[in-house]
C-alpha cells in the first residue's frame, strides 16, 4: 500500500476535491473526520453528474434521481460513498483483489481496527506483485514451499516470465494439489506447469 495517504476532510469543496486528485493522479480519495476515521470515498464517478447534469436544475433531497442528486453536492460529505469499501493492514494481496473485483473500486483505504486511515492501496499496488524476477520467484518456492514438503526432495522449480514448472519425481500423488496450492499462493506467480515423474506420471499413464 502507500502509507502517505492523501485524504479530504467532509467540507473539502468539489473544486478542492477536483484539484487534489489532478494533483497527486489518484481516482479516488478517501474522506475522513476527527482523528482520520474513514467515513467514506468520494471518486470520480461521484464527481463526473456535476457535468453530466450541469444543464439540469440539482436536487437534493430523497426521491431525486442518483446522478442529479450528485450534481447539487458541493462539499465531499454530500459527494462521497458512505460508508467506505475499505481494507485491513493484514488482508493479503489476493483479498484485497476480491475486494476491488466485487465492489469495482479502484482503489482501497487501508484502515485500522478502530477505521483510521493508515494508507491506501490501488490495482497498481497490487499488480507489482509481478514485476518480481523470476529469480527471485524460484528462490521463495524452493524456501517457503519445496522446503516444507519432504516428499517434494526430488521436485525442482523453474520459473520464466512468472510461469512456475515444476519438474523432478514425486513419489507422492496425492500431494499435487497442496504442492500446487502453495506455489500459486507465492506472490508473483502468473500460473504454474507440473512436470513430475514417478507415480503422478505412472497413475496418470
Amino acid at each position: 500500500m502507500t502509507h502517505t495517504a492523501i485524504a479530504v476532510g467532509r467540507q473539502t469543496a468539489y473544486k478542492e476535491i477536483v484539484e487534489v486528485m489532478d494533483q497527486w493522479k489518484v481516482s479516488a480519495l478517501p474522506v475522513v473526520e476527527g482523528d482520520g476515521r474513514v467515513v467514506g470515498v468520494v471518486s470520480e464517478a461521484d464527481l463526473l453528474p456535476k457535468e453530466e447534469y450541469h444543464l439540469d436544475t440539482p436536487a437534493l433531497g430523497e426521491g431525486a434521481r442518483p446522478g442529479l442528486w450528485k450534481a447539487g453536492a458541493v462539499t465531499a460529505g454530500e459527494l462521497m460513498s458512505s460508508p467506505a469499501v475499505t481494507v485491513h493492514p493484514g488482508a493479503t494481496i489476493a483479498e484485497a483483489a476480491r475486494i476491488m473485483a466485487r465492489r469495482r473500486v479502484k482503489r482501497l483505504p487501508v484502515v485500522d481496527r478502530v477505521g483510521v486511515l493508515e494508507g491506501v492501496v490501488s490495482r497498481s499496488d497490487l499488480l507489482k506483485v509481478f514485476l518480481r524476477t523470476d529469480e527471485d520467484l524460484a528462490g521463495e518456492i524452493r524456501r517457503t514451499v519445496l522446503a516444507d514438503l519432504p516428499a517434494a526432495a526430488g521436485v525442482e522449480a523453474s520459473v520464466t516470465d512468472g510461469v512456475v514448472t515444476l519438474h523432478g519425481d514425486l513419489s507422492d500423488r496425492s500431494l499435487v494439489p497442496l504442492l500446487a496450492r502453495a506455489v500459486r499462493a507465492v506472490e508473483g506467480v502468473v500460473d504454474i506447469r507440473l512436470d513430475l515423474t514417478g507415480d503422478v506420471a505412472r497413475a496418470e499413464s
